[in-house]
């Protein structure tokens, strides 16, 4: 449990029983009366509120009888007999829901009333509440309550503990009933929404005794600088955290609450330096700057913070080395400190060797994802009460040894993956601790299994890409067999699993890259994550026995058999791909109870299944994944038309590929009607008949440019609901080649129709599908010429209409086309001139994009071109007439400038002059002589010649 959480729960418990004890001293609770008594009134209301409640776990069962006050969460004077107190808070037992009675208003001693942690969902804050003038205590917190705060709140002046947060259904345009609560010590308002307040701190302010503020999540939209007069001088606990503000950090109010000991301002978006006023701060107990954009280092006069106990600027921006930070922490306070969390920063250099003192106290060392380098220093193992240390994802390296581990007998997580950090520890050494989460990924623990671990009862575990090799130990699967995630691939483990993997608690296993053989065994119960691809897994695919699977990887294996009916039985399953193994047989069509018509709804969103040898029509279970958003059935042996209800039935289907199948038939036009397909493939199938003109509504394939970003993102939004971090095994054709993938397929917008049997003309409206990278139709029957608007498709990088019957000119607009990298319009009937243009001269092996085309010319093929074959080169584009103007200008002035260069030159080197003008008269005198002679020729042969004409 983080340690604010555990702070803010101490002090909502101490005021409450603060509050109690003011009470007077002849009230107690109920079990301790010895008189029974309890007011019938009182009774009968508390009964009436009982009956408009649903209580599923019989929490109130103690309710019955005539005294009341010995009912659970019941308490009363001992005096009186009047109920003081009604605490019916939710808890692990169970929660309380339906209408709350106005009979609570019988009640009339009531002081002390908690209904949190209930569920009310639907119900309106009632508004008899504020005629119980005598309440002190008011919790509603997560409840469900909806609608407007009453303002009504107000009358209960002698309120010194509300709190009704986070009920993110709940609002309220009018806060200054707050000012009546005079005697108001805690306020809770997290989730409230705020945001028609924009003059929030004035009415906060009046509260002068005031000690706890939250109001986190409230929707917020302004910090003011500061207060000119401040009544908050008792404010102790001040939470405004998860409000958006973007503004600078400094100046802002809360820095002049200089009584502060908690602040938490994390996920603000303020940005700028942390400003020195923190240094006046010297109450500060707990500081939370998470989340913001800060830049630079913490204070200098951060030295003044004796009382500093925990530091947490995760993700905070700043910047500055590592050294220097640990400076500036004050002195005072080294051995106070619990908790320090400089995650996610730009932090430099490496950690000091030595410190002036020793964090006696510090349980948690959080420094991941920083810059950090170098070895671990010693002082780390002298840490003695440290539970967690984390430096995930830095450049540290060295070794780690038993001086760095053998003190740290607290030690309940270590972090220490994507680091280059080698542990080297005796075999026979014992671990004094028990660690309940190990990442060490890409640290180098093989080339064997480390014993250490043996002694381990961890509930997370990563040691993927640690260079260890051999067969699992047995020791090592008893471990794994109590874990919660379990994650070490890209080793080189061999051998078996174990027969015993259904009875391990896992729900995450991440087994990839090894060298597992044997059959796959059955599957853990609890199991929602598995991946066991790229090993060599053998057998049939068995019966899948973990019902709450979301992401189950088995590709590239050695699998055999068919897939499993059990498949069905899947509901929660997200993402299966079982690409790349031996399958065979067709798929299973999740009927339900044997009916032809009606199948079971699944909530796959990503489906794998190429390179296989499955076959059958198109999947019918696919009917029933709405959600399916990639279908890779690409290199099998399905066969039959592609359906017409795919898109009635797919909605959200964005990626499709089909391609080295056996399907025939024309493309359905419902095909289509996919708006959101934007990755199109059905090469090397029995394809026939044309393009169907209405390929306009593939609108993901029309969208590119920035005033469309926001469907873009809406897209990536769909793609990724599933929070499925999967992108390893995605496999495109581009460019005439197939490669992997990764997370840039998003972005990928590729038509592949290639090695088919479609004929007739290429419609004119592929030209509108503007976004498009690749466009692949070659080896197929088209005819007639291509269509000049192939040009609008700027941002194709990849066009191949090769061995086709295309015939006619080359469109000169092809020379518009700037990002284009690959060209294949070989083996087509085209004739004519070949265009020119920057793009299209700057693509390699020229001859092999134009051959078998006898009819083209031009320089691209060393053809000359001959009479009205000749057709112009595009123009390219240099700007406007202002460019050229420019031009003829510099030119100018540099012919200009060489001439008065020249000119100087001479006027001072006499020697220069003289040489120049030497070789000016031998170069006029020989060219005068060169000139003669050519010309006495000239006129002998045209003598010659007019003789023989008049002869002739």
């Amino acid at each position: 449990m983080r340690l604010e959480i555990f702070r803010c729960l101490c002090v909502q418990l101490a005021i409450p029983l603060l509050l109690l004890t003011q009470t007077s001293s002849t009230e107690t609770s109920a079990h301790a009366n010895d008189t029974g008594c309890c007011i019938a009134s009182e009774r009968s209301a508390l009964v009436r509120f009982k009956a408009g409640l649903s209580d599923p776990e019989n929490r109130l069962s103690t309710w019955r009888g005539d005294d009341c006050c010995r009912w659970k969460g019941v308490h009363c004077s001992r005096r009186t007999g009047h109920v003081l107190k009604l605490d019916v808070q939710g808890s692990y037992d169970g929660v309380l829901g339906g209408n709350i009675s106005s009979s609570l208003v019988g009640l009339e001693r009531l002081q002390y009333l908690d209904l949190g942690g209930n569920s009310f969902s639907g119900f309106q804050i009632t508004e008899f509440l504020p005629s119980l003038h005598n309440l002190r205590y008011l919790s509603l917190s997560s409840s469900g309550f909806v609608g407007r705060v009453p303002p009504q709140l107000g009358n209960l002046s002698n309120l010194r503990y509300l709190s009704f947060g986070n009920n993110p259904d709940t609002y309220s345009t009018d806060i200054t009933w707050l000012s009546r609560l005079s005697s108001l010590e805690y306020l809770d308002m997290s989730s409230v929404d705020l945001s028609n307040i924009p003059n929030w701190l004035p009415a906060v302010n009046m509260l002068a005794s005031l000690k706890v503020l939250i109001l986190t999540s409230c929707q917020l939209n302004n910090s003011p600088d500061s207060l000119l007069r401040s009544n908050l001088t008792s404010l102790e606990y001040l939470d405004i955290s998860f409000n958006p503000v973007p503004k600078r950090i400094a100046p802002n109010w809360f820095w002049d609450s200089t009584n502060l000991k908690h602040l938490d301002v994390s996920w603000s978006q303020f940005s700028g330096p942390i400003p020195d006023d923190l240094g006046n701060m010297t109450s500060m107990v707990e500081l939370y700057l998470s989340h913001n954009n800060l830049v630079g280092m913490i204070p200098s006069n951060l030295k003044n913070l004796c009382n500093l106990e925990t530091l947490y600027i995760h993700d905070g921006g700043i910047n500055g080395s590592i050294t220097e930070f640990f400076q500036r922490l004050p002195s005072c306070s080294w051995k106070r400190i619990s908790a320090l969390d400089l995650s996610n920063n730009s932090l430099t250099g490496s950690l000091p060797t030595k410190l002036q003192e020793s964090l006696t106290n510090v349980t948690s060392l959080l420094f991941s994802g920083n810059k950090l380098t170098g070895p671990l220093p010693p002082w780390i193992g002298e840490l003695a009460k440290l539970t967690a240390l984390d430096l995930t994802d830095n450049n540290l390296d060295g070794v780690i040894h038993e001086g760095h581990l053998s003190g740290l007998a607290r030690m309940e997580k270590l972090l220490l993956s994507g680091n280059s950090i080698a542990i080297r520890v005796n075999s026979t050494w014992l671990p004094p601790f028990n660690l309940t989460m190990i990442g060490l990924r890409s640290c180098l623990l093989g080339p064997k299994f480390p014993l250490w671990m043996r002694w381990q009862t961890p509930i997370y575990l990563d040691i993927s890409n640690t260079s260890i090799s051999g067969i699992v130990p047995d020791w090592f699967w008893i471990m794994v067999s109590s874990l919660d995630s379990v994650t070490m691939q890209q080793n080189k483990l061999t051998g078996f699993l174990p027969s015993t993997m259904e009875y391990m608690r896992a729900n995450a296993m991440e087994l990839s890259s090894n060298q597992f053989s044997g059959p796959m065994p059955k599957l853990p119960a609890n199991l929602t994550y598995l991946d066991l691809s790229r090993n060599k897994l053998s057998g049939l695919l068995l019966e899948f026995g973990a019902p709450q699977l979301e992401v189950l990887l088995l590709f590239d294996n050695l699998i055999t058999g068919t897939i499993p009916p059990s498949l069905c039985n899947l509901p929660s399953l997200k993402l299966l791909d079982i690409s790349g193994n031996r399958l065979t047989g067709s798929t299973p069509d999740c009927l339900v109870n044997g009916s032809t018509t009606k199948t079971r709804s699944l909530s796959i969103s990503n489906l794998n299944l190429r390179n296989n040898n499955l076959f059958g029509g198109f999947p019918l279970f696919l009917q029933n994944c709405q959600q399916l958003i990639f279908l890779d059935l690409a290199h099998n042996q399905f066969f039959g038309t592609l359906p017409s209800w795919i898109r009635e039935k797919l909605p959200s289907l964005a990626f499709l590929r089909l391609r080295s199948n056996k399907f025939h038939g024309h493309i359905p036009v419902e095909l289509t009607k996919l708006a959101n397909l934007q990755y199109l493939d059905l090469s090397n199938n029995n394809l026939s008949g044309g393009i169907p003109k209405s390929i306009v509504n593939f609108r993901r394939m029309i969208l590119w440019k920035d005033d469309e970003l926001d469907a873009v993102l809406n897209f990536e939004d769909i793609v990724f609901r599933s929070n499925i971090d999967y992108s390893e095994n995605l496999s495109i054709v581009t460019k005439g080649q197939e490669r992997l993938y990764t997370g840039e397929i998003i972005y990928m917008v590729n038509l592949d129709l290639s090695c088919n049997s479609i004929a007739g003309e290429i419609p004119e409206e592929i030209g509108a599908l503007v976004a498009l990278k690749s466009l692949n139709l070659s080896w197929n029957a088209f005819s007639a010429n291509i269509p000049e608007k192939i040009g609008t498709l700027v941002q194709v990088e990849s066009l191949d209409l090769s061995h086709n019957e295309l015939s006619g000119r080359i469109p000169t607009s092809l020379s518009a086309l700037t990002q284009l990298s690959h060209l294949n319009l070989s083996y087509n009937n085209l004739t004519g001139e070949i265009p020119s243009g920057n793009q299209l001269q700057a693509l390699g092996d020229q001859e092999s994009i134009y051959v078998g085309n006898p009819g083209l010319c031009g320089p691209a093929i060393s053809k000359k071109c001959q009479g009205n074959e000749s057709i112009p080169a595009t123009p390219e584009h240099h700007g406007d007439a202002r460019d050229t103007v420019s031009f003829f200008l510099a030119m100018g002035s540099g012919y200009v400038m060489g001439l008065w260069a020249v000119f100087c030159t001479f006027l001072f080197k006499r020697k220069w002059r003289v040489c120049w003008f030497s070789f000016y008269d031998s170069l006029c005198n020989w060219v005068y002589v060169q000139v003669a002679i050519s010309w006495a020729s000239w006129t002998k042969k045209w003598a010659e010649t007019d003789f023989n004409s008049a002869r002739h």
